[in-house]
């Protein structure tokens, strides 16, 4: 027990046992004195006088009686209720003390869970950044690569045309043949077969570029054969041929590569998104749930504080009521 409820309850017991005591004595002396002249007076005045003293002891006796029945129960009411309001107050401290646990505890969960959720955005930010990234250098390749691929071919083609009606030109011979026979090189060459109809100027002019830019010279000297000067004009043009055919297919397994690493890489940028963007709702889902139950736990301890101090002022109160009714009662 508290001290209010063992001061209550020490106060009543002392209390109850005085009376008991003083009351135990009046009927002893009330006894004696009836018994020292009882027989002795009948009814003469002074046995009248006995009686009614009898009769006034009797009803002191039993008046004192039923003040200590009404004192002890409330007396007794004083200890119970001390007992329950000291139960109470224990209680609500040790409520008061895990509420404010718990609001420390979701504080720090929403701070930690604040702290993560920013650095998820950060990584997040930067797993999109570099998606942007990645798809714009991997549209320019696949741009660059779409207009090789189509310089390429049509170089090849050019080429392959060429080669093709040269060779029928050698087969059968003719004016192309002998414009080609008097051509001094290369330009000449493609002229005489432009003027003859067998090319058309675009593709002389696009095969005189490769040789050039390859540092070849198709021209042949004065006075050789038309024959040896057509071969190696042949030999020039399969070779180019041959080499944008080698750069045509290099530029193709270089794309399927290209390909194949930005796949790689956005399949892994996706997850990596992905994952983020999960952790990113759990620590908001976190944070918010750590923020509703630290909101709850505030207000459960606004309530229980209050009731707490309800208590501790109705203790007291009843400590200061109990006692000064039995300071009365003892009185």
């Amino acid at each position: 027990p508290g001290p209010n409820e063992a001061s209550i309850s020490a106060r009543a017991h002392c209390i109850q046992t005085h009376r008991e005591t003083a009351a135990m004595m009046f009927r002893v002396a009330s006894v004696a004195f009836a018994a020292s002249f009882a027989g002795a007076a009948g009814d003469s005045p002074v046995g009248k006088v006995l009686q009614l003293m009898s009769d006034l002891s009797a009803k002191i006796l039993k008046e004192g009686e039923d003040a200590q029945k009404v004192y002890s129960e409330f007396a007794e009411w004083c200890e119970e209720r001390s007992k329950q309001l000291s139960f109470e107050i224990k209680t609500g401290d040790g409520e008061v003390a895990d509420l404010k646990a718990t609001i420390a505890k979701e504080a720090s969960d929403v701070a930690s869970l604040e702290a993560r959720l920013e650095q998820l955005a950060s990584e997040l930010s930067t797993d999109e950044a570099d998606m942007k990234a990645a798809v714009h250098i991997r549209e320019t390749e696949q741009a660059a690569f779409a207009a090789s691929e189509k310089e390429l071919s049509e170089t090849i083609d050019t080429l392959r045309r060429a080669i093709s009606i040269i060779e029928r030109e050698m087969r059968k011979g003719g004016s192309a043949m002998l414009q080609l026979k008097n051509a001094a090189g290369l330009v000449q060459a493609m002229n005489a077969l432009v003027h003859a109809s067998a090319i058309s100027t675009a593709d002389a002019r696009k095969i005189t570029a490769l040789v050039q830019s390859g540092g070849e010279d198709v021209g042949a000297p004065a006075g050789a054969v038309y024959e040896s000067h057509s071969d190696n004009m042949v030999d020039t043009l399969t070779g180019l041929m041959e080499e944008a055919e080698e750069q045509l297919d290099a530029a193709r397994k270089k794309e399927t590569a290209d390909t194949h690493a930005f796949e790689m890489l956005q399949l892994s940028l996706k997850d990596e998104i992905k994952y983020g963007q999960k952790e990113i709702d759990e620590a908001k889902a976190g944070i918010a749930g750590a923020g509703a139950t630290k909101a709850k736990a505030e207000g459960d301890l606004g309530v229980t504080s209050k009731e707490l101090a309800a208590d501790v002022k109705s203790l007291g109160d009843l400590h200061h009521e109990c006692m000064t009714k039995a300071e009365d009662f003892e009185a």
